[in-house]
């Protein structure tokens, strides 16, 4: 299926499609609260306040006023994107659909008052809350890293100056250096990100410092879309590229950021760029409103995104835990619209339809060199379950490579146009 701008809104909207029950006149409209403002988060508040015609009142909680996609920011250290075109304001949600747009940091959750503590003071009550605030990392995953190692050794795993960072430090490189990337364990924020992100600098490195190596310390037996990853480094980057796996010491790994060394197993090894990526968890209003598991992330239910912990409190994207589905931009928006009409269902009687979710992950590997893969999925009892999927194979046509980058450049206007009106 070719993705432009029109037919992914027209695709995804279907599931969230709801007529809604008009509000009794005089009652006070009922609050819904959103904490995040990405794919999942925007996508729940524009449909919210959209499909409920004025009927709730819609308040979106997200600290920048400029908020910066990950996804893409790959592209963006490979030369193929703008980072001025990752950024995107909140501007329309305000205009066009009502949405009250608070741009402040949400300290804290009190689930029996229904409030949202605010850092810039005071707090705002919610009927139903929506969390989507992607993903924190876990602390001490990496010995030798933490955050106030992030300059020395980007992770460049948000959106915004940590990709500004990496690129810069990639270009800065010495001729025939090293790059280094520590990949995350399962479960963590885009599957094939990591290894793009690698194809990226590869490309990045081949004009400007041939004679350079990447070197990925991977904690993991496979990773997504492996044999296509591996088939396209060899085919463009041939001899650059060298991963180690659990295997040979992948998953024993220590980074001394002063001294820009990786220790693998015990062996030392100089680096000149160290991406470090750590095991990642919910973001952390989640776990300060008492949402997530030991293991840090969300359990919700799957056909309405709600909290296995709270009725009232619905998760996203990122720091869900659902089940069968890649925690992606992708997935996040098709969750926020079954979301937010699970939401106007339960405050205004609005009709609910069979929840469906889909999800598509595209990959550029190098100039013109697009795969994919996705899946289509449905709610359980016990969890998001995929139904059937698709992936681009080895081997294929170079015109159906660029026609499937062309897709991806399509489906990223039109999902940030669903985010954002």
């Amino acid at each position: 299926m070719k993705f432009g701008r029109r037919q992914f809104i027209g695709t995804t909207v279907g599931a969230a499609a709801a007529l809604s029950a008009p509000a009794v006149l005089g009652q006070a409209r009922p609050r819904v609260v959103v904490i995040g403002g990405g794919a999942g988060g925007a996508t729940a508040a524009r449909y919210v306040a959209k499909d409920s015609k004025g009927a709730i009142d819609v308040t979106l909680i997200e600290p920048t006023r400029r908020y910066y996609t990950c996804f893409f920011s790959n592209l963006y250290i490979g030369g193929f994107h703008e980072m001025a075109a990752l950024g995107h304001g909140y501007g329309k949600l305000a205009s066009d659909y009502g949405v009250n747009v608070l741009h402040d940091y949400a300290i804290g959750v009190d689930r029996g008052a229904k409030t949202v503590a605010l850092a810039g003071g005071g707090s705002v009550p919610y009927d139903r809350l929506i969390l989507s605030p992607g993903i924190d990392f876990k602390e001490g995953s990496v010995p030798g890293w933490d955050l106030t190692s992030q300059n020395a050794m980007p992770h460049a795993y948000k959106g915004g100056t940590q990709a500004e960072l990496l690129k810069a430090q990639v270009e800065a490189m010495p001729e025939g250096g090293v790059f280094c990337m520590v990949a995350p364990p399962n479960p963590y924020r885009c599957p094939p990100g990591p290894y793009e992100r690698v194809s990226m600098v590869a490309h990045v490195l081949k004009a400007r410092n041939p004679t350079a190596k990447i070197l990925i310390v991977d904690p993991k037996p496979k990773f997504s879309k492996q044999a296509l990853f591996e088939e396209g480094w060899q085919d463009h980057y041939a001899g650059m590229v060298d991963r180690i796996g659990p295997d040979f010491g992948g998953d024993v790994v220590e980074v001394r950021p002063d001294s820009m060394e990786v220790v693998i197993d015990g062996t030392v090894e100089k680096v000149d760029v160290c991406n470090v990526i750590p095991a990642m968890k919910a973001g952390h209003i989640a776990a300060l409103a008492g949402v997530t598991d030991e293991a840090g992330w969300a359990p919700v239910v799957p056909a309405s995104m709600q909290s296995r912990m709270d009725e009232n409190i619905h998760v996203l994207g990122d720091a869900a835990q659902q089940g069968d589905m890649p925690k992606s931009g992708f997935a996040a928006n098709s969750q926020a619209k079954v979301c937010a009409m699970a939401v106007r269902a339960a405050l205004t009687g609005s009709k609910v339809f069979p929840a469906k979710f889909s999800n598509t992950c595209w990959s550029l590997i190098e100039t013109d060199d697009g795969v994919k893969v996705g899946a289509t999925y449905k709610p359980t009892e016990e969890k998001i379950a995929k139904v059937d999927g698709f992936i681009s194979q080895t081997g294929e046509a170079a015109g159906l490579r660029k026609r499937t980058y062309e897709e991806s450049i399509g489906w990223y206007a039109g999902i940030t146009a669903d985010m954002f009106g």
